[in-house]
This record gives structure tokens, sequence and C-alpha cells, in this order.
């Protein structure tokens, strides 16, 4: 979808992070499995996967990449539903939405969610997506 080569790396993040000049995508899921589902990009390269899937430069961040990450992120948030849920109708997803700014930390919703980080490499730079489970 967003026209770029993206490959998952090795490298596991294991605690929470501290996010700088980023933007996150979030999607919540509740129902059978209840948790988050977030994509943590640094601006650089939020700004290059936005101009890449609307197909026109972005230059700063503004509703157009807040527009884009959210939306990558209830496209992932759709594809882990479908793998959680045969039916699909036991886990519902919100609405995407984002955060951003200069720092910020992401915490785990809860002490009972399972946490899995897979980190990826682009060309414009490096992200990674997060899923925070409960069952």
């Amino acid at each position: 979808m967003v026209m770029m080569e993206v490959t998952a790396l090795d490298e596991s993040v294991t605690e929470g992070s501290v996010h700088t000049q980023s933007i996150t995508g979030l999607i919540g899921l509740a129902g059978t499995y209840k948790g988050v589902l977030a994509i943590h990009m640094p601006n650089e390269v939020a700004m290059a996967v936005t101009s890449s899937f609307l197909g026109m430069d972005v230059e700063e961040i503004n509703a157009d990449v807040e527009d884009a990450i959210g939306e990558l992120a209830n496209m992932l948030g759709g594809n882990v539903k479908t793998i959680l849920s045969e039916s699909g109708r036991d886990i519902n997803l919100s609405l995407p939405s984002t955060i951003s700014g200069k720092e910020y930390n992401f915490q785990l919703a809860s002490e009972a969610a399972e946490r899995t980080v897979i980190c990826f490499e682009s060309q414009p730079g490096r992200f990674h997506v997060e899923l925070q489970l409960e069952s």
C-alpha cells in the first residue's frame, strides 16, 4: 500500500520507549482479545511513507500524515483481527488515532498485556509496530 520496500529486522524492543520527533498511529482492540496496536515512526519516515502512500510531496507533520499513519494502524489492526478471530465478530476495533510530538512515552496498557514489537527498515529509515494483547 505504501509503495516502498519494507524489511522486518531481527531486533527486538523489550522495554517501554520514548519517542522523539515521532508520530504513533493507534488502534484499540476489544472483545475476546483486548489491547492496542501501535505503529511508531520518526517524523521523517512518516512523511516519506505518507508521500508514497498518497502520491504527493509531504514536508511537515500535518493532517495528511496523521490520517495516513492512522489508516496504516487501522489496516494492520484489521489484519490482526482476522488472524485472531475466525468470524471477526468477537473482536471490535476502535477508530484510529494518532499522537505526535517532540518527545513522548508509550507504555504498556496493562501489566497483564503481552507485548510484541517488530522493527522494520525502509529506505527512509526504521520504524516499529507494537502489539499489546490480553485475552
